[in-house]
C-alpha cells in the first residue's frame, strides 16, 4: 500500500477498507451481488485529538466500524473510508 500524503482533521481517522469476504467458511463462492460491505480496516492516517477526547487509535491498527460510517473517498485510485474516531468500535491488537 503506498503513503498517503496529506492530514486529517481533528477527531477524523482515515481506513483502507478490507476486501469483502468472497466465500463462506464452507467454500460456498458469494456473488458480487451479495457481497457485504467491508466493517473492518487498517488505519492509514489519524487526526489530532479533539478537545476533551483523546486518540485512541494509531497507524497501522486494524479496526471495525459500523456498517453505515463514515465518507468514501478515492485518493490516487485507491479507495478510503473517513471516519469519525468514536464511530470506531474495536480495535484488534
Amino acid at each position: 500500500m503506498a503513503q498517503v500524503k496529506g492530514k486529517v482533521l481533528a477527531g477524523k481517522v482515515l481506513v483502507k477498507p478490507q476486501p469483502a469476504e468472497t466465500k463462506t467458511a464452507s467454500g460456498i463462492i458469494i456473488p458480487d451481488a451479495a457481497q457485504e460491505k467491508p466493517l473492518k480496516g487498517e488505519v492509514v492516517l489519524v487526526g489530532a485529538a479533539k478537545k476533551d477526547e483523546a486518540v485512541e487509535v494509531k497507524v497501522g491498527d486494524i479496526v471495525l466500524y459500523g456498517k453505515y460510517s463514515g465518507q468514501e473517498l478515492t485518493i490516487d485510485d485507491e479507495k478510503y473510508l473517513l471516519i469519525n474516531q468514536s464511530d470506531v468500535l474495536y480495535i484488534a491488537e
